[in-house]
């Protein structure tokens, strides 16, 4: 049971604490940064294996209840790529402008201007290393991937990423409707019921 209102959030990505926290803005959050917590070795073949290590790292090292996120964006046409790689599609340092780029070089070497795509985030939550059952939502949030780029807001891949219904990027989303569709607003949305069933 969680005994308090504080979470650690075990990630150092800027965009991510920024969502989370307007997320889960009636907890207490502590990004991992603030224990100087560094980046677990994030060496599962699945977005739930990657979620649940940073997850239980965050929670020996701080000893808190503790939150991770694993999200990415695949793409069935580039065979399911890059799906747990996407922070780091086009090299361990790339930056997010990088990534967009290969994905967009990939397209076009495809002859294509779209490709379907889907988000992906996988919560966890885990209480002490030992806990047996940790909490788990997942969401996703189905679209096209472009070679057009669009928008200032976002992160990651939102400039190239065109949801079903919308004719413009996430990247164009001002934050309160980002926050209503997203893959991280839906497996938050879960977690958050499932997580005050536990406090209830």
């Amino acid at each position: 049971m969680l005994k308090n209102k504080k979470i650690l959030l075990a990630t150092s990505n800027k965009g991510k604490i920024t969502e989370f926290k307007k997320i889960f803005n009636n907890f207490e959050i502590f990004p991992q940064g603030e224990f100087n917590i560094e980046e677990p070795v994030e060496d599962g073949l699945s977005f739930l294996e990657n979620a649940l290590i940073k997850a239980r790292h965050g929670s020996i090292k701080s000893g808190m209840f503790s939150v991770a996120d694993d999200s990415g964006i695949v793409v069935p046409g580039l065979d399911f790529a890059p799906g747990i790689y996407s922070a780091r599609y086009a090299g361990e340092n790339a930056t997010d402008l990088d990534n967009r780029n290969k994905i967009i070089d990939e397209l076009k070497a495809l002859n294509k201007e779209t490709l379907p795509a889907y988000y992906v985030c996988v919560l966890v939550g885990v209480h002490s290393k030992e806990d047996p059952m940790p909490i788990v939502a997942s969401g996703e949030v189905y679209g096209e991937i472009s070679i057009h780029s669009s928008g200032e807001g976002g992160f990651g891949y939102d400039k190239i990423f065109y949801p079903h219904g919308y004719n413009f990027s996430m990247a164009t989303m001002d934050s309160e409707e980002k926050n209503r569709i997203s893959h991280r607003a839906i497996a938050s949305k879960l977690f958050l019921e499932k997580l005050e069933s536990i406090r209830s």
